[in-house]
C-alpha cells in the first residue's frame, strides 16, 4: 500500500508505456497480432520489451514491399497505401486470420484484437512532414462482436526517428486504451497524448464503432478533438461518421459558408443555393469537383461561455439531415480558414457571408497581433483569387436592402475596401429570396424558447419536424413548461 503523507494532493498517476504493454501481456485472456507498415514496427517493440509478450502476441508483421503488402491486402483502387481503406482491410484480414487460426473451441476465453497501422514518415527533402492511419479491432467479450478505433495523425517533427518513436506510443496508448478506458471514450482521446508532447503529432479524424460505442456520437468526439487543441478543424459528414478533411478538401473547388446554424434557417440554405450557383459558373470551376463546407467555429460554440454540447450536437443533427458536410474549426478569422484551405487545394474558393460579417472583417481590431496588420490578413484571405459571395440583409433602422454598393465600413477602410469591390473580389448575390431577409436563426431560437407560433416557416423544410421530434434545442422541455 502506497504511504500517503500530510498534504498530499490526489492527482492521476499516468501509467509507464512499460506499464502499460506489461498489463496487458499480463492479461492472459488478451491475444492478437500487430501489422505495422512504413515506420517500422515501432508499437509491437513496446510489448516484446515489456516481457510477458508470447502471452499476447499471436504475430507480428510489416508487410514493408508494396507487391508483398498486395499481395497480402489487395490492390487499392487509387494505387495508395497510406489511406484508411488500406488500414481497414489490415485489420479485417488480421482479425480472419486471427479467427482461422486459433480455435475458438480450443480457447473458449480469449479476446481478440488486430492492431494495425499505415504510415508515411517525413520524406529525405522534409517537404512533406508525413501521416498516418492506426486502428485497433478488438473485443471485450469472446462472445461479443468486434469494436473498432481508427485515428489520423498528422506528424509535426522533422527528423524520421523522432515520428517512428511517437507512433509507438501512440499505438501503445490505443492499445492500452482500447482495452481500459473504453468506457470512458471522451478520456480516451486525452490519454493518446501519454507521454507525448502536444505539438509532435494532431488528430484530425478519430471514428468509434462497435457495441461497445453503440452510444458514442462520432461527431461529438470530433468536438473534442478541436476542444483539446487535438487539432485545428475537423469535418464530419451527413451520415455523422469523422472524414479526414484532407480526402475531402484535397485539389477540390471549395464553398464555405460560416454562421452559428442554431438552428439552420431558409436564410441560411438560401444563401447556399445562390452562392452554389454562381460559384459552379466560374471559370474552371468543375461541379464534380467541388465541395461545399458549412463550418462553424468553436468561438462561435463558446458564444454563451463554456461549450454546450447537447446545443452542438443540436445544430450538427440539423445540418446533417440536410445533406451538408460540416467542419467544426478553432480558426476566429476568415483569413486563417483560407489558409487551412490552401493546404489542401489550390483550385478555386470563396466564401458565403452576409453583409455584418464582411463589415467585420474590415474592422482593424481583429489583425492588432499581426505584424502586416489587416494589410497582411487581407494578403491571405484573398490568396489565389478567393472571392466573397455578399447576401444582402434589412438595415433596422432605415428598412433599406444592405449589400456592397452601400454598406459602410470605417473610413480609415474606405479605399481598401473599394479596391477589392471595384476588381471582383465582392460579388453580390443577387436572385435572393427578399421574403425572408428579415429571418435570423437568434429570433427563431426565441420564439422556440417562448412557444411564440410562427418559427416553423422560418426554417427549411423538415426541420421543424426534426425540432420537435428529436426535442432539439431543449424543445420538449420547454414546451411543457409553456403548458403549466
Amino acid at each position: 500500500m502506497t504511504l500517503v503523507l500530510k498534504g498530499d494532493k490526489n492527482f492521476e498517476n499516468v501509467p509507464s508505456l512499460k506499464a502499460k504493454a506489461l498489463r496487458i501481456n499480463l492479461n492472459e485472456d488478451i491475444y492478437g497480432t500487430f501489422a505495422e507498415i512504413g515506420a517500422g514496427q515501432e508499437t509491437v517493440r513496446h510489448f516484446f520489451r515489456s516481457g510477458g509478450a508470447s502471452g499476447t502476441i499471436a504475430k507480428a508483421m510489416s508487410a514493408y514491399d508494396k507487391n508483398f503488402s498486395d499481395a497480402i491486402y489487395g490492390v487499392e483502387d487509387d494505387g495508395r497505401y497510406v489511406t484508411e481503406a488500406r488500414l481497414k482491410k489490415m485489420l479485417s484480414h488480421e482479425m480472419m486470420l486471427m479467427e482461422q487460426r486459433i480455435p475458438r473451441k480450443d480457447n473458449p476465453n480469449k479476446i481478440f484484437f488486430s492492431y494495425a497501422n499505415t504510415v508515411a514518415t517525413i520524406d529525405f527533402a522534409k517537404k512533406f512532414k508525413g501521416h498516418g492511419w492506426l486502428g485497433i479491432r478488438f473485443q471485450l467479450d469472446p462472445n461479443e462482436d468486434y469494436n473498432e478505433i481508427i485515428l489520423h495523425i498528422r506528424f509535426k517533427q522533422n527528423e524520421a526517428r523522432l515520428q517512428q518513436e511517437t507512433l509507438g506510443i501512440v499505438g501503445v496508448n490505443l492499445i492500452y486504451g482500447a482495452f481500459y478506458k473504453h468506457h470512458k471514450p471522451k478520456k480516451l482521446l486525452k490519454y493518446l497524448y501519454d507521454h507525448i508532447d502536444n505539438d509532435t503529432i494532431e488528430i484530425d479524424t478519430i471514428n468509434f464503432s462497435g457495441p461497445r460505442f453503440e452510444e458514442v456520437d462520432n461527431r461529438l468526439m470530433s468536438l473534442q478533438l478541436v476542444k483539446n487543441g487535438m487539432t485545428e478543424a475537423v469535418m464530419f459528414g451527413p451520415d455523422g461518421n469523422n472524414i479526414l478533411p484532407a480526402a475531402i478538401l484535397y485539389k477540390k473547388n471549395i464553398l464555405a459558408l460560416r454562421g452559428s446554424f442554431r438552428p439552420v434557417t431558409s436564410v441560411n440554405m438560401d444563401m447556399y443555393k445562390k452562392s452554389y450557383e454562381i460559384f459552379i459558373r466560374e471559370n474552371k470551376v468543375d461541379v464534380d469537383n467541388t465541395v461545399v463546407v458549412f463550418e462553424i467555429t468553436l468561438s462561435n460554440l463558446r458564444a454563451e461561455g463554456e461549450i454546450d454540447e447537447e446545443d452542438f450536437m443540436d445544430r450538427a443533427r440539423l445540418l446533417c439531415s440536410l445533406g451538408q458536410t460540416v467542419m467544426i474549426s478553432n480558426f476566429q478569422e476568415y483569413y486563417k480558414l483560407v489558409e487551412y484551405f490552401s493546404e489542401y487545394s489550390k483550385e478555386r474558393m470563396a466564401l458565403t457571408m452576409g453583409v455584418n460579417n464582411l463589415v467585420d472583417i474590415f474592422d482593424e481590431k481583429y489583425y492588432r497581433h499581426l505584424s502586416g496588420g489587416i494589410l497582411e490578413a487581407f494578403g491571405k484571405l484573398f490568396y489565389k483569387d478567393l472571392k466573397v459571395y455578399l447576401y444582402p440583409m434589412i438595415d433596422q433602422e432605415t428598412g433599406l436592402t444592405v449589400t456592397s454598393n452601400n454598406l459602410k465600413v470605417h473610413p480609415r477602410m474606405k479605399e481598401l475596401y473599394k479596391f477589392f469591390k471595384y476588381n471582383g473580389k465582392v460579388v453580390d448575390i443577387f436572385d435572393y429570396d427578399d421574403s425572408i431577409l428579415d429571418i435570423f436563426s437568434r429570433e427563431v431560437l426565441k420564439k422556440i424558447a417562448t412557444g411564440e407560433k410562427g418559427w416553423e416557416e422560418m426554417l427549411p423544410k423538415g426541420i421543424a419536424e426534426l425540432i420537435k421530434e428529436k426535442g432539439l434545442f431543449d424543445y420538449k422541455s420547454k414546451l411543457k413548461e409553456k403548458q403549466k
